[in-house]
């Protein structure tokens, strides 16, 4: 992390550009944050590579994907360039953790119990790619950010939006040599079994310090390394005894004889604190270091840009998917702001909704498309400890204006394709909230989300954890959720994190940061 250089523009976007994160074949990518202190990674596109044909729509439908994508294991996509903004740019969450290439290369190959742990987290992060109807395309160890909790598998967006630009430019191949899959490197297509030969290559890394399709200390060229990847069988020597059957399954040269994301869970069998528990040694330290560097550079003052102006309507990321609402991360104050009037989103498509209804699983046909968990980032997942009733302080507990129950009711949205996003005419979300500290369950949400044509609701009821208080600004977390009407086939989940802000008005405003939805209600009032 270094500071902007003297050329840096402030801002991007209206995000200040707080510090320097690195560089790549796309452009720079620097730290920024939002409006309430949350830590974001802004991404930047290189002129030259926006002003390829085509790279505009490619990189607007790369990012509508990955905000498709909605799990532990991913990170989330907060905002992006609107179409002809130049610079291009993606701010995702930030988070402040090693990539798998990175501690490898200074700390050497992962212990066998991280190796495993690391194989069924990544699985998991597969798992929820292909449930939304994607395939990342480039698994790679410089991809994979060894988080506390777990393991992120990032870049989709630019990087895929780029790679294609240079693919379609060059005739070449979309991926990263070595950690692609056979037909990847012939210039076939890249679909989910590709990304379980990726996968095994990484595993083969994490446990080795080098790829399958490497010796150490050489470095081939590329296409010899491609050549290998095609023709030769991959060189497992130091992988585990107990991986060594599964990753050979994974690196075989045909597709069809892979197993799936599902099958490799089954296979492994890991417990879901794996990762958690087999943290390499070093690591929690590391960890805490990057955290207390994320936190100074987060308090300091930043120069802000004027906003930029919202996306029209019908741009950006699909509408029918939950977005966690992930506030900063714990410890980290927000920034001073402009007092309680909240953020709002400047995706303009998608006003916010505190409830689980927008953990509405999409209708194909008659069956109901099941959603991937949602948890937050992974700056969320590390909460300090719940104070208990008798120790909690008043900063510590829900103020007394909050209790009582909130009420809000949305148009709903007609627009959508009814394929991905659901059709609805209706979202109503009512809050029901009493005394708690923070930690303890606080209260519930109900939400009746109504889909158009069939007239069935499709939301979600949840009980909700007070996670953390922030002078107007409350952290509440889905401890338990399940549909409100328990006849829909619908799939809610436990784990959601949203925010809610006390308005001058006394009304509860849903921040931008929160589970998102076009047509539901933006502000919640008391219910008289």
């Amino acid at each position: 992390m270094r500071s902007p250089e003297p050329t840096d523009p402030p801002a991007v976007g209206g995000y200040p550009l707080l510090a320097r994160l690195g560089a790549g074949g796309m452009g720079q990518v620097y730290l920024s944050r939002t409006p309430s202190g949350r830590p974001l990674a802004l991404k930047t596109v290189r002129a030259e590579l926006g002003l390829e044909p085509g790279f505009e729509e490619r990189f607007a439908r790369e990012v509508a994907s990955s905000d498709r994508v909605r799990s532990p294991w991913t990170v989330t996509v907060v905002d992006h360039s609107p179409p002809g903004q130049r610079p291009q740019w993606l701010a995702t969450e930030y988070v402040p953790a090693p990539s798998l290439a990175d501690w490898v290369e200074r700390h050497g190959p992962l212990p066998e119990a991280a190796v495993r742990a690391l194989a069924a987290e990544l699985a998991e992060a597969l798992r929820a790619v292909h449930r939304a109807g994607l395939a990342h395309r480039d698994v790679k160890p410089s991809n994979i950010l060894l988080g506390r909790r777990h393991p992120l598998l990032i870049d989709f967006g630019i990087a895929r939006a780029a790679d294609d630009t240079r693919h379609t430019r060059t005739g070449g191949v979309v991926g990263s040599p070595g950690y692609m899959a056979p037909e990847q490197a012939v210039g076939g297509g890249a679909a989910e079994p590709g990304d379980v030969f990726c996968l095994a290559a990484v595993l083969a890394y994490a446990a080795t310090g080098h790829g399958p399709f490497l010796r150490p200390g050489e470095e081939p060229s590329v296409p010899r390394l491609l050549y290998r990847v095609v023709h030769e069988e991959p060189v497992l020597d130091g992988v585990p005894a107990s991986l060594l059957p599964l990753l050979t399954a994974c690196l075989h040269k045909t597709p069809e004889a892979r197993p799936t994301a599902d099958a490799l869970l089954e296979r492994l069998g890991a417990p879901p604190d794996g990762w958690a528990a087999a943290l390499p040694p070093g690591l929690e330290a590391e960890l805490a270091s990057r955290e207390e560097e994320l936190r100074a550079v987060l308090e300091r003052p930043a120069v802000l840009a004027p906003p930029a102006p919202p996306h029209p309507p019908g741009f950006g990321p699909p509408s029918g998917y939950a977005t966690p609402a992930v506030p900063p991360a714990p410890g980290f104050p927000p920034a001073r702001g402009p007092g309680p009037v909240p953020e709002r989103s400047r995706r303009g498509p998608r006003a916010a909704v505190l409830a689980g209804a927008v953990a509405v699983a999409a209708v194909v046909t008659t069956a109901a498309v099941v959603l991937p968990q949602i948890l937050g980032g992974e700056d969320d997942k590390k909460s300090a400890p719940s104070p208990s009733p008798s120790t909690a302080g008043a900063a510590d507990t829900l103020p007394a204006s909050w209790v009582g129950t909130w009420k809000g009711t949305g148009p709903g949205d007609r627009s959508a394709d009814g394929v991905v996003n659901v059709r609805t005419t209706r979202v109503s979300v009512s809050v029901t909230l009493h005394a708690a500290a923070r930690g303890e369950l606080v209260g519930s949400q109900t939400s009746h989300v109504i889909e158009a044509g069939t007239g069935r609701d499709v939301g979600c009821t949840e009980t909700l954890l007070l996670r953390e208080t922030h002078r107007t600004t409350m952290v509440f977390e889905a401890a338990s959720s399940a549909p409100t009407d328990t006849s829909a086939s619908v799939t809610c989940v436990k784990g959601n994190v949203y925010t809610l802000t006390m308005t001058v008005a006394g009304t509860l405003a849903l921040g931008d940061e929160g589970s998102q939805t076009t047509g539901a209600p933006s502000r919640l009032t008391r219910a008289r």
